[in-house]
């Protein structure tokens, strides 16, 4: 009965389509889903639903954000700035990035100060003028595709700062090289080879927490919705957790309660002078014995939570090349779910999601709330379209593109129609 039943209904819906096609029109094609599907079913409609395209909320003392869909696209560095501004690369590639049906965009590490730049190239946001041209580029990028929540990535590089471009080696630059000092917890280099970095003094970890404190008023400014505080990938927040990189004597290194107290009092300030979302991404592995653990990262995480921490974003690696990371498809999927079972936070998760079935199945187990995609957006900007065809979800979209769609894929803008004479 149910195979006559979906039979019928298949011929019904081509027969619709034949006639969209004639008039020029968009039929919405229904979707036909596997009984095998493991998608959750809605007790009050009685239909199976995908957990990637149900919406979201994060909390904030300003009030709840709602994200369409739980895909995020991650930050990645363009290393396109000049002297910190953005530029029309970053124009196109926010503009493209916001058209790809994602439910969040997080624009790429940006610096509370010059020096805490990863490269010459990277974006700032540090004083009047570049909190103008970030603010200009973004505010056009987002009058060219629907309607999409941006968050902004706030970060100091530490003793990884002053490097050259991926392209150009990614190593480290002399000052006749247009590099500069670095900075970090304690005296010592990235690589064995390298020049020392400077070890901050008290005085200047104030300073640093008054840089990004006014990095995230401005970025309230630029008008984004959300903040992420950069502890992960072996830059300077993730070197004051680290014991690898952290070996002060001092209140602020040594002990595991030692090492988390700057990123408690960075982030109280910035919590007390931004009421949008503000979460952290954090590695929650060094990959290298002694070094920062998982168990520690959801503990880390679980005293944010009374801070007012609004979602974690969970990564791994970064702080040693000594590091040996295990890697493969969801390898950081185990760590998010710690995090996200201990403290209690809205979690996202990060490396290796490159199939819309295996987000879906990382949601469906509990193991994260978010899946963040980075160089898959690159490769596939319409990723999230994909996936929608492929979970029967539908995307925000610009009106512009509403003719564009295959016919496997006619639904996944939702119920729109175009005409033509």
């Amino acid at each position: 009965m149910l195979n006559n039943f979906l039979l019928v209904l298949g011929l019904i819906n081509l027969y619709c389509e034949g006639i969209a096609q004639v008039y020029g029109l968009v039929y919405p094609t229904l979707s036909i889903l596997s009984l095998s599907s493991p998608l959750r079913t809605s007790e009050s409609k009685g239909i199976e639903m995908s957990l990637l395209f149900s919406s979201f909320a994060l909390n904030s003392p300003k009030g709840q954000l709602t994200l369409p869909n739980r895909i995020v696209v991650a930050p990645m560095c363009q290393y396109s700035a000049v002297n910190g501004e953005a530029q029309d690369w970053h124009l196109m590639h926010w503009g493209n990035l916001l058209n790809s049906g994602a439910g969040l965009f997080i624009i790429e590490a940006t610096g509370v100060t010059p020096e805490g730049r990863i490269t010459p190239a990277c974006l700032g946001l540090w004083d009047d003028r570049t909190e103008a041209a970030l603010k200009d580029k973004l505010s056009r990028a987002r009058q060219l595709a629907p309607k999409t929540p941006v968050f902004i990535q706030l970060a100091h590089a530490g003793r990884k700062a002053s490097s050259a471009t991926p392209w150009d080696g990614g190593q480290l630059l002399s000052k006749e090289q247009g590099g500069w000092e670095t900075l970090a917890p304690s005296a010592i280099p990235q690589l064995k080879d390298e020049r020392l970095p400077h070890e901050l003094s008290k005085v200047e970890l104030a300073e640093l927490i008054s840089a990004f404190v006014v990095a995230a008023q401005r970025a309230e400014r630029v008008g984004v919705d959300g903040i992420e505080l950069h502890g992960a990938h072996g830059y300077l927040l993730h070197q004051f957790l680290s014991p690898i990189a952290n070996q002060r004597s001092d209140e602020y290194g040594g002990s595991y309660e030692n090492r988390i107290r700057f990123l408690l009092e960075l982030f109280t300030a910035v919590r007390q002078a931004y009421q949008g979302v503000l979460g952290i991404r954090i590695s929650a592995s060094d990959w290298i014995e002694g070094g920062w653990t998982p168990q520690e990262t959801a503990d880390f995480a679980a005293r944010l939570k009374p801070l007012g921490c609004d979602f974690v974003h969970i990564s791994s690696g970064g702080i040693s090349p000594l590091q040996k990371i295990a890697i493969g498809p969801n390898y950081q999927v185990p760590f998010a779910k710690i995090v996200k079972d201990q403290s209690g936070l809205p979690t996202m998760t990060v490396g290796l999601i490159t199939e819309p079935q295996q987000a879906e199945d990382i949601l469906q187990h509990g193991d994260a709330d978010l899946i963040a995609l980075a160089r898959a957006f690159l490769y596939k900007p319409r990723w999230a379209w994909e996936a929608a065809a492929a979970l029967g979800g539908t995307v925000p979209s610009n009106e512009r593109y509403w003719r564009c769609l295959p016919r496997e894929a006619q639904a996944i803008f939702g119920d729109v129609k175009v005409g033509q004479r």
